[in-house]
């Protein structure tokens, strides 16, 4: 039940089946409520769907501690597990738990708060193009790891750009692996529904069916993000009623129209400079469209997105494309072959 790393500890006073866990480390209740005065709200920094987040120094450290909610157990359980097990530069750091009194779980402090923050203007300052393929390029690398390198295969199902935290560099990390599903390579399993609208496939949120390529889709909802800093879903106002639209289809719409290049323009970021190179946003929208094709199989890897995203950032920097479309292989996988 536990699975590597995670053991039963029957002598724990806790309310929850005690655990130790390998390679991480355990704080006391005593420690955190001192570290957070007593999870005061003035160090909230942050929550979600299982849980708020405060911010705290820990031994010398500044961390990040999530006080997850009761019936969250499940949750934790796969978090801790997915942390102890898998190391990335692109992956958040778990630095340790707690089980007393609540359940806890202890991250390195990520300095520039989540990628959602960055693009809907919530007192951040707007980020640069590059840097915005940079964020892109980490975070598949992120996701790339988990599905490619571990074993067995992790999938994360809640990629958005509000689990994409930026660093003080202004890097991106790939966090909350709260709903992670494990899975032996090649297989597709059928599950509960989870995750956020919006970015969902087809195939999920229809049939439940999971497999890495549900996380594919929700990182092409996030590149159309990066480009747009429009919501997953957008409203838009009709003459009478207000609509809702998924980015998706706001995309695809311009991205079937004769001249793309000129109709992307009316969907991009209006903090995105006039003079941001519309050949690479063009080239990033078209590798969104492969991300989120309907049929899942005719999507990418996160290997061949990282490689695209790669080519994309050194034309980015050196404003220059012709290198990017020279590559045929890329070319191949942008028209769908």
């Amino acid at each position: 039940m536990y699975g590597s790393g995670i053991t039963p500890r029957a002598d724990s006073s806790s309310p929850f089946a005690g655990i130790t866990v390998d390679k991480s480390v355990e704080f006391s209740y005593e420690e955190l409520a001192r570290a957070t005065d007593d999870f005061n709200l003035v160090h909230k920094i942050g929550g979600g769907g299982f849980g708020v987040v405060y911010y705290a120094e820990l031994r010398g450290e500044k961390a990040a501690i999530k006080k997850m909610d009761m019936q969250a157990t499940n949750e934790f359980l796969a978090e801790l597990k997915v942390l102890t097990n898998v190391h990335h530069l692109n992956l958040v750091r778990l630095i340790g738990y707690c089980t007393e009194v609540s359940l806890f779980l202890v991250y390195e402090y990520i300095e520039n708060g989540n990628l959602g923050e960055h693009l809907h203007g919530l007192g951040r300052d707007p980020l640069p193009w590059a840097t915005r393929v940079q964020i892109a390029l980490d975070s598949a690398r992120g996701l790339e790891y988990i599905h490619e390198h571990t074993v067995p295969v992790y999938i994360h199902r809640d990629i958005k750009s509000a689990n994409i935290l930026i660093d003080k560099n202004f890097r991106a990390k790939v966090a909350d692996f709260g709903l992670a599903k494990l899975t032996e390579v090649g297989t597709s399993l059928q599950t509960r529904l989870v995750g956020t609208f919006g970015y969902m496939p087809p195939e999920y949120a229809q049939y439940g069916e999971v497999s890495p390529k549900v996380d594919v889709y929700a990182f092409g909802v996030v590149l159309y993000e990066l480009i747009s800093a429009k919501d997953a879903i957008v409203k838009t106002n009709g003459s009478d009623i207000t609509e809702s639209r998924g980015l998706v289809a706001l995309f695809e719409d311009v991205l079937d129209k004769p001249n793309p290049k000129e109709e992307l323009k009316d969907l991009l970021d209006p903090r995105l400079d006039q003079d941001c190179p519309m050949d690479s946003i063009l080239a990033m929208a078209w590798l969104a469209k492969c991300c989120t094709h309907e049929n899942p199989q005719q999507r990418p890897t996160m290997r061949q997105i990282v490689v695209t995203l790669m080519t994309l950032s050194s034309a980015t920097e050196n404003w220059d494309m012709g290198a990017f479309y020279e590559n045929q292989s890329l070319v191949g996988l942008m028209s769908g072959r």
